[in-house]
C-alpha cells in the first residue's frame, strides 16, 4: 500500500534546539556543563515539563532538590529561546519536498505547552502540518503509545480508513521512531538528511 501520510518529530528534525547554545555561554567549563546537563537539567527533567507538569513548578522543584544551582536553573526556562538555533534545513527541504507533492504532513513533538507558542509564532512553517499533536496539551509523552493513538485518531478524522502501515513517522530519537514501528508505522530514526530521504524514497514518496 502507498504511503498516506508523513509525521514529523520537531526538535532535531525540523528545528534546531539545543541547552548547549545557551549553556555555553553560562558554563564554559565543557565537563561542568555536561554535568549540569546530566545531572541538574537533564532530559529527563525537561520531559517533565513536555508531559505537562508547568515551568513554575519544575523549576522551583529543582531549585529545591539543587539550591546552589538556583541562577542556572532559573536561566534554563527564563531564557529558553536561546536554545534554539533556527530550523534544520535539510529536514525544510524534506518538508517541502513532500508538501509540494500533496502528501497530507503532520506533527508529533514532545514540547511544552508554555514554550510551543514561541515555535509557532518564529516558525510558520510548523503551522503547516494539518495538525499537531504538542505533548504538553495532550499531556502524554513520546514513546508512550498513548501519545502514538491520539495522532493516529486526529489522522484518521482528516483520512478516514488509513491504516498505520500507511504512515510515516520521522523522529531524530531512535526510541521515538521504534515505538512508531512497533504500532504498525514505518518509523525512521532520523539520523541525517540524506539517509532519512533515501528511506523515504524506498517507501515510494517523491523526495
Amino acid at each position: 500500500m502507498a504511503i498516506k501520510a508523513v509525521v514529523f518529530d520537531f526538535g532535531g528534525v525540523l528545528v534546531d534546539w539545543s541547552p548547549d547554545y545557551l549553556y555555553r555561554k553560562l558554563i564554559p567549563d565543557d565537563d561542568e556543563r555536561r554535568w549540569f546537563l546530566t545531572h541538574v537539567c537533564g532530559l529527563d527533567w525537561v520531559i517533565r515539563q513536555d508531559g505537562g507538569q508547568t515551568l513554575a513548578d519544575g523549576t522551583a522543584e529543582r531549585i529545591a532538590q539543587f539550591p546552589d544551582h538556583e541562577a542556572l536553573i532559573r536561566a534554563f526556562y527564563d531564557r529558553w529561546h536561546e536554545m534554539i538555533g533556527g530550523m534544520l534545513d535539510g529536514g525544510v527541504a524534506t518538508f517541502e519536498k513532500l508538501e509540494a507533492a500533496g502528501l497530507p504532513l503532520f506533527g508529533l513533538t514532545n514540547w511544552s505547552a508554555e514554550t510551543f507558542p514561541y515555535a509557532q509564532a518564529n516558525f510558520p512553517l510548523l503551522s503547516r502540518c494539518r495538525d499537531v499533536v504538542v505533548s504538553g496539551h495532550v499531556k502524554l509523552v513520546k514513546p508512550d503509545a498513548a501519545i502514538f493513538h491520539e495522532m493516529f485518531r486526529r489522522i484518521d478524522a482528516q483520512l478516514p480508513g488509513i491504516a498505520p502501515h500507511e504512515l510515516v513517522f520521522i523522529d531524530d530519537n531512535r526510541m521515538n521512531a521504534d515505538a512508531a514501528t512497533a504500532l504498525g508505522w514505518h518509523g525512521i530514526h532520523h539520523t541525517s538528511n540524506a539517509a532519512t530521504d533515501a528511506r523515504l524514497r524506498e517507501l515510494g514518496l517523491p523526495i
